[in-house]
């Protein structure tokens, strides 16, 4: 092929045009990734309590509750969510949610746990 000096010009300038696009649509793709990697928060729970027993998250920022517990099996639930999850001694119960409403929310244990098992609860306050 014979590449005329006005042909040579043309083909570099389009390369180096999806180069700059590729390059953008990169940083952009990383920007998202970084923007959506979800936050995660150790919840610890014994009878009749979880720690912390107050969670704030952003709206609209995925969450991942790591949850224990130090003594019996216990309950996570967090309805407004429509998050649930069975705690389990020696074990770590991962819980996933974007939160996507503003306000407070109570999470509690749904496995009974004993004679305080209705006062166990939490709650989790979602700002802007």
């Amino acid at each position: 092929m014979n590449w005329t000096p006005t042909r040579r010009r043309v083909a570099t300038v389009a390369v180096l045009a999806s180069l700059t696009l590729i390059g953008t649509l990169g940083v952009q793709m990383a920007a998202r990734s970084a923007d959506t990697k979800e936050q995660v928060i150790k919840v610890s729970t014994k009878r009749f309590s979880y720690s912390p027993s107050e969670i704030r998250l952003k709206k609209g920022v995925p969450v991942v509750l790591e949850l224990t517990t130090e003594d019996i099996m216990m309950g996570f639930n967090l309805p407004d969510f429509k998050v649930h999850g069975d705690i389990v001694p020696g074990k770590v119960t991962q819980v996933r949610l974007v939160p996507d409403k503003v306000g407070t929310f109570v999470f509690l244990c749904d496995i009974f746990c004993g004679a305080g098992h209705e006062e166990m609860s939490g709650k989790i306050v979602v700002v802007d």
